[in-house]
């Protein structure tokens, strides 16, 4: 679970997760894929061979971050407000302890996480001043990637009252955090779940790789189906709550070649409707591109920080 709870001014509590050097001047934050929870660090080795002090968050219902209140609408802008709050409590409390770290950041976001990274930096310019997205679906409307009869009925579910919606979505996901939660250990976690495929047989071979990413679907439902329930209606529901183009930082785009989830025509997506973005395909890769990446997105969002 995470490593600490930060009580949010509205009194709902956060899951933080901390990587890397806590002590390094560069802050990262890394915003988890659905489902998903702060737990889970791309690569261990490339978080550690950087001079970076990396922050992920649960999303609200997963890991150990509340639900969101009753009569609540789940919504991408209201993730990415959450780590501000917590990010300007940071600097505060560090800053009156003499500890004066720069307040701009670098954000990267895995699948449903790169909204989240986006509309942080859309709505918090001042606080990130580098974005990464890895595997990121477009908007479907941009670029149609949800089955038509899934994207049916989260319309049909936007017509319900908040807490009526996220409870239908949420006992029709059961099945998967009983699959999920009945696995006796990690390794036996599915993670068709993350979008896996057999492209990425080479990837979950990586030291440690499916085992990571088992601990922190594990993680993800420990409050049940709420969390996924909830990020899935943030995005298909509900309007997304903010502009890309609206992104003034500069952006690196990484997607899978092999990735039948969010392939290039996502990519080009996004790299036209940012202002300062480029892309980066990696071949024989699909929707787990996050690990074989990691290193790389740690060189764009903390350029100079490799450890000598």
């Amino acid at each position: 679970m995470a490593n600490l709870t930060f009580t949010l001014a509205s009194g709902r509590k956060l899951g933080v997760t901390g990587f890397g050097d806590s002590a390094a001047e560069r802050v990262v934050v890394f915003c988890h894929a659905a489902p998903g929870s702060s737990v889970f660090d791309p690569d261990p080795d490339a978080s550690s061979n950087r001079n970076v002090h990396i922050l992920a968050f649960d999303r609200p219902g997963y890991g150990s971050s509340d639900p969101l209140p009753a009569g609540t609408w789940p919504s991408i802008t209201q993730a990415a407000d959450d780590i501000a709050e917590y990010l300007r409590s940071m600097n505060r409390d560090e800053a009156s302890a003499g500890i004066n770290r720069p307040d701009s950041i670098g954000i990267a976001g895995w699948s449903a996480g790169g909204r989240i990274a986006l509309a942080f930096a859309a709505r918090h310019p001042e606080l990130a001043d580098r974005v990464a997205i890895i595997g990121t679906p477009a908007p479907n409307e941009a670029v149609p990637w949800i089955d038509p009869q899934l994207q049916a009925m989260s319309d049909h579910l936007a017509t319900l009252a908040p807490d009526a919606a996220l409870a239908q979505l949420s006992e029709m996901l059961q099945p998967q955090a009983d699959a999920v939660n009945s696995a006796d250990e990690v390794g036996d976690v599915p993670l068709d779940l993350l979008g896996a495929s057999a492209v990425d047989d080479a990837v979950l071979a990586l030291p440690g790789a499916h085992d990571r990413l088992g601990r922190m679907l594990k993680d993800a439902f420990r409050q049940g189906p709420v969390g996924v329930a909830a990020d899935i209606l943030s995005y298909t529901a509900r309007p997304w709550g903010f502009d890309v183009a609206d992104v003034a930082a500069k952006t690196l785009i990484v997607n899978g070649q092999a990735d039948a989830l969010s392939g290039n025509a996502h990519a080009n997506w996004y790299q036209k409707a940012i202002p300062d973005a480029r892309v980066e395909m990696m071949p024989g890769v699909g929707h787990l591109a996050v690990i074989p990446a990691w290193d790389r997105v740690l060189s764009h969002l903390a350029p100079g920080t490799t450890r000598r």
